[in-house]
């Protein structure tokens, strides 16, 4: 007797479904492609998905809106089985070799710029994102095509408690750091290649209180123009890369 049907969702755009059936290509349902779209992009991404015995189906450009939700993707939906859950930060950490970087988000409620975020982290070479169960915006389709794939590479981590979930990183050694524009030194000033968690809250309404009092210590990043803070993605590139840059330089010393 077989199981019940895997729960389906869908993902869309040439970034989101590519990873998807590159790490798990048996988790991908059915891969809807417009036939109208024939340029070279299209032809080489349906040689791949054909590649791994993926079905595909041609569908017209009304279909694909109604599938993705959107009109923005890119001629490439695809339904996919969930993947198993996310493993736990404990689960994650002990897999880490190397001084753990974990990117920390409150009350970030966009998905476009989680998406973003999650793209930054991957890049970065993040080990997790971390964000409250409330305050914040789950994965969906909108995410995973901004994040050009990563919200399949990098764990995102929901907790019930932010400030516990805090604590539970320093007792595995990570300092915790958070960026306000209000703190006393900058980014540049901070020891960021030691194992680290990296806090940002929303643009705008920054990081909690309670947030803001768990931290270690407050970075800022310096501005040298009228604006006075940066998007919370491009803040957590900025961020992550200079953390990634002095790890580097430490390796080479």
């Amino acid at each position: 007797m077989s199981g019940p049907a895997p729960t389906l969702k869908v993902l869309y755009g040439f970034h989101a479904v590519g990873v998807r059936l590159k790490i798990a290509p048996e988790s991908v349902h059915e891969l809807h492609v417009d036939p109208a779209r024939r340029d070279a992009r299209m032809r080489q991404f349906v040689e791949r998905a054909a590649g791994t015995g993926v079905r595909i189906v041609d569908s017209d450009e009304a279909r694909l809106a109604r599938l993705a939700g959107t009109p923005r993707h890119q001629g490439v939906v695809a339904r996919v089985a969930a993947l198993p859950a996310q493993h736990s930060l404990d689960d994650v950490l002990d897999a880490v070799e190397g001084p753990p970087l974990v990117l920390v988000l409150d009350g970030v409620t966009d998905p476009h710029n989680l998406g973003a975020c999650l793209r930054v982290a991957d890049g970065a070479g993040a080990h997790a994102v971390v964000a409250p169960r409330d305050h914040a915006v789950g994965l969906n389709a909108t995410v995973a095509k901004v994040a050009s794939g990563a919200a399949e590479t990098v764990p995102y981590l929901m907790v019930t408690n932010l400030a516990r979930a805090l604590g539970e990183l320093k007792e595995r050694g990570l300092r915790v750091v958070g960026a306000s524009d209000d703190a006393p030194r900058t980014l540049y000033e901070a020891d960021l290649a030691a194992p680290l968690a990296l806090v940002l809250g929303a643009e705008g309404a920054g990081m909690r209180q309670l947030t803001r009092k768990t931290c270690d210590d407050l970075v800022r990043i310096p501005m040298a123009g009228a604006v006075e803070s940066l998007n919370v993605s491009v803040a957590a590139g900025v961020c992550l890369f200079e953390a990634r840059r002095q790890r580097q330089a430490a390796q080479a010393r």
